[in-house]
Parts: C-alpha cells; structure tokens; sequence
C-alpha cells in the first residue's frame, strides 16, 4: 500500500480544517471518489493498493473496512465506505452546494435517479463480469455466467441511452450522478468492452467524461 499526500489545486474550501484520506486502487469505485474529490477542488491524502493485493486482507486495512474493500474515507474521526454513501457524505459536509441540484429544483428526481442506478442497475452484471473475465483465471470461469452478465448489463445501459437523447449529463448540468453511473458506463465500455455499437448516445456521453481533467487525474493516480 503507498500512502502520498494529494493537493488539489484551487481548492475552496481553505478557510476550515480539512484533513481527509482515501483508501484507493485504480479500476475500482474509489476512481469516483477520487474524481469527485478533484472536481472539488479538495486536497486528501491517498492510501493506494493494487487491487486484490494480500494487503487489503490484512488485520490492520480490515480494521478500516471489514470486507477489505475499497473504498474507504477517513475524514476526521469519520470513517465510511460504500462509494455511493461516500459521494453524498463529501457533498453534503464539504460541496458547499456543488454538484448537486437544490432539492426545489427539476432536475432534482432525476438527479437522485442517476446518483443510485449504478449501484442499484449496472454493477451488478458489471460485477459478474470483472469475477469472470478478469479475476478468475480461464479455467475456472464460466461461460454461462458471462453471457448472462453481458446480456443484463446491455439492458441495464439501454435506459443511459433512452435518457441521453439531446442531453449532455444526467440531470441538467454535470453533477454527482455522471461521477457514479457515468463511471460505470466508462468501465462498461472500456474495461469491460461491452458493445456501444447500438448505443451512440451513451458512446459520446462516455468520451465528454472521459475529457474532463479531473476524471483523467482520478483514473491514473
């Protein structure tokens, strides 16, 4: 595990305490942490692992998240996983409204929509796929289970798609749902190679993310 400092230039949140630390390993959900933390502007400390290193199962990072995952947020004698729970966590105690619609808002439901559907939607067959594709070696996957991932996962984008006609994010201007479901669509496409030829909308949303500074800075730490 490598422990660095990480400024973020600009950072506007320099007149409190502000002392945060990220359990992070590249190909992972911590990238969207990471990524909301540059497009804060926050400065953090970043614990990084390979992922899957013997390291993450070790006594000491288990004491931090008990599953061994990343993940995981130190801010102060806070201490929470769960990336989901970790982007609203950052928003509401340090956004300073950033990357959130007001609550009046109309882009509000829709908004709280795209924040969950990732989780909820598509990392569950992109879950299935990482194990068989990539984490088991050849002769333990299994076909039948990577034909089934592959077809949930295209049903699961097929929305992202629908509701990307004429729009450039999720719910109005870019916000923290593009960090969570807009990184599930990245790994979708490029990790995972799931097939976008059908999906153009979806295609061109993936690049407009992926030029964004901050996503390129979180994705190679």
């Amino acid at each position: 595990m490598g422990l660095v400092k990480h400024p973020c230039p600009g950072n506007v949140n320099n007149k409190r305490e502000f002392n945060v630390k990220l359990y992070y390993a590249r190909n992972s959900r911590a990238v969207r942490v990471a990524w909301l933390l540059e497009e804060l502007g926050l400065d953090y400390e970043i614990a990084r692992f390979t992922l899957g290193e013997r390291a993450m199962r070790e006594p000491e990072y288990l004491k931090v998240h008990p599953a061994g995952r990343v993940p995981t947020l130190e801010d102060g004698e806070v201490t929470i996983f769960e990336s989901g729970a970790i982007v609203q966590y950052l928003l509401a105690r340090h956004g300073n409204g950033r990357l959130a619609p007001p609550v009046d808002a109309a882009e509000f439901p829709a908004y709280l929509q795209w924040l969950h559907y990732c989780e909820g939607m598509i990392m569950v067959p992109i879950n299935t796929l990482v194990v068989e594709t990539i984490l088991l070696p050849p002769e333990r996957r299994t076909e039948v289970n990577v034909r089934r991932g592959g077809k949930l996962l295209n049903q699961m984008l097929m929305p992202i798609e629908a509701h990307m006609q004429g729009r450039d994010y999720l719910a109005g201007d870019f916000s923290a749902a593009d960090i969570m479901t807009g990184h599930a669509v990245i790994v979708s496409r490029d990790l995972l190679k799931a097939d976008f030829s059908d999906k153009p909308a979806l295609a061109a949303y993936a690049d407009r993310l992926l030029d964004r500074p901050a996503l390129q800075k979180a994705m190679n730490l």
